[in-house]
């Protein structure tokens, strides 16, 4: 299979189809069989995406940071089953070693990372560093989740704690300890830990990561009216994010772990097992997913195994207006990088891009992008659309649509999040009385007197 072009063509189609802005590569044994770039980095469309686009990572930091524990493990200056009070007297809960803050398994809070740093951005105009990540935790006296290793919860604020022990272990700045010891040695010459809201963008290689507006056009996230106070306010953390790097140097990184230029093959296999619960039980893997060959998640890296393709590891990462996916086949010489640094305007196509590479990389074929137009009704019978319209009851708790109303002879829909943040959306009609929605998979059907959806049926007020 022509994997080079068909790549390209579903990057085409995806960024045509408003849902795709980035870059990618593919690689099989070292060489690079798919790369390219589409779009542009900032929001006025005056500087064209290129290959080596410099992109933040988010979460995709994780497997970085944890490879600096590995390290400090390595020279003796931290153990994995070291308690992390023993670096950190202060921190509240006891019992959770570095193992487990690696593993997500500490049982610490869920905590709001947005709820604490907003404020402080907004309020105070001050970007918290990440040493006061301690102090908030501290002051938030709240109860812990669980004992350590009785359940997997997924912590930003865990990989925050990671950061500061790598200072305290190292006697080095975070940032100072990876470029010396793992971005140098890699041949990661493209990459750091930055901090742009604070510190400034470097160069304009720096992509912005863009959210989309309601008129269709893209701001800056750390300007935009809803993001701006969690963007801003936690740039100054670290470990759970703010590398910053290209598809190149992620190609480095995998070639790094191959020849055991950083990571030993011995520590590899150690990050790549899945953490164990106190059952038993791998952490971050529900039996659904183990059936799907995913069996959790180690130290900074999900991982699976495939029947032919045997161990991959990978990461994904998410800020607002921003993924980004690194993909490492282990067992058969394979790395997939996908960047992407504007929101999708269209959420059946952006998933269709996603996973026709994902695909494409396992010797499957890639199903066409789709958009909502595309298999839209044409020319819908729109006789009873009016009878739609009105108040609905809400469900308790969960996503609920409020009202329906016609708009320039299209329906539409007032509806309000989990979290009861309001939006207004078009319904696209997709079937005989059955509506879908642009930015979200969400499928309505209306019946006698009610609207039906994600498995509740509201009655019309």
């Amino acid at each position: 299979m022509d994997k080079k072009t068909m790549m390209e063509n579903l990057a085409r189609e995806a960024y045509e189809k408003g849902s795709f802005n980035g870059t990618w590569l593919y690689a099989e044994n070292g060489k690079i069989v798919s790369k390219g770039a589409f779009g542009f980095r900032d929001a006025d469309n005056q500087l064209p995406m290129q290959e080596d686009t410099i992109f933040e990572m988010a979460s995709i930091t994780k497997m970085f940071t944890a490879t600096a524990v590995m390290l400090l493990a390595r020279e003796g200056k931290l153990r994995l089953e070291d308690e992390f009070t023993k670096f950190f007297p202060e921190f509240p809960y006891q019992g959770a070693k570095v193992r487990h803050l690696l593993t997500h398994t500490s049982g610490i809070p869920d905590y709001d990372v947005a709820g604490w740093v907003a404020p402080i951005w907004e309020n105070e105009k001050r970007i918290p560093p990440c040493s006061e990540v301690l102090r908030f935790i501290s002051e938030s006296n709240m109860e812990r989740l669980c004992e350590p290793g009785e359940e997997f919860c997924y912590s930003d604020i865990g990989y925050t704690l990671l950061a500061n022990l790598v200072e305290k272990a190292s006697g080095v700045k975070f940032e100072d300890y990876l470029k010396k010891n793992i971005f140098e040695p890699a041949g990661m010459k493209d990459s750091g830990i930055y901090h742009t809201r604070r510190d400034g963008r470097p160069s304009d290689r720096f992509a912005r990561n863009m959210i989309l507006q309601d008129d269709g056009s893209y701001v800056p996230s750390d300007v935009s009216e809803k993001d701006a106070g969690y963007v801003n306010g936690s740039d100054g953390l670290n470990g759970c994010d703010y590398l910053y790097t290209t598809i190149f140097d992620m190609l480095a990184w995998d070639r790094a772990l191959r020849e055991e230029k950083v990571l030993t093959r011995e520590e590899q296999k150690i990050m790549y097992t899945p953490g164990r619960l106190n059952n038993g039980k791998p952490a971050g893997a529900d039996e659904d997913e183990e059936e799907n060959g995913d069996e959790g998640y180690g130290f900074g890296w999900g991982i699976r195994n495939d029947e032919k393709f045997g161990l991959i590891v990978n990461h994904s990462g998410g800020m607002p207006g921003l993924e980004t996916w690194f993909e490492h086949f282990v067992d058969t010489d394979r790395t997939l990088v996908i960047l992407n640094c504007r929101d999708f305007s269209d959420i059946r196509a952006f998933v269709r891009f996603w996973d026709g590479l994902q695909a494409i990389a396992m010797d499957k074929e890639a199903e066409p992008v789709v958009a909502i137009e595309d298999i839209a009704v044409k020319d819908p019978d729109r006789s009873r659309w009016e009878s739609f319209c009105g108040k609905y009851e809400h469900p308790e708790d969960d996503f609920a649509i409020d009202e329906v109303f016609m708009k320039d002879g299209e329906l539409w829909a007032n509806a309000f999040d989990e979290e009861g943040d309001g939006m207004t959306f078009r319904l696209y009609p997709i079937g005989e009385d059955e509506f879908g929605r642009k930015l979200g998979m969400l499928k309505v059907k209306f019946g006698d007197g009610c609207l039906m959806f994600s498995g509740h049926t509201c009655k019309k007020l």
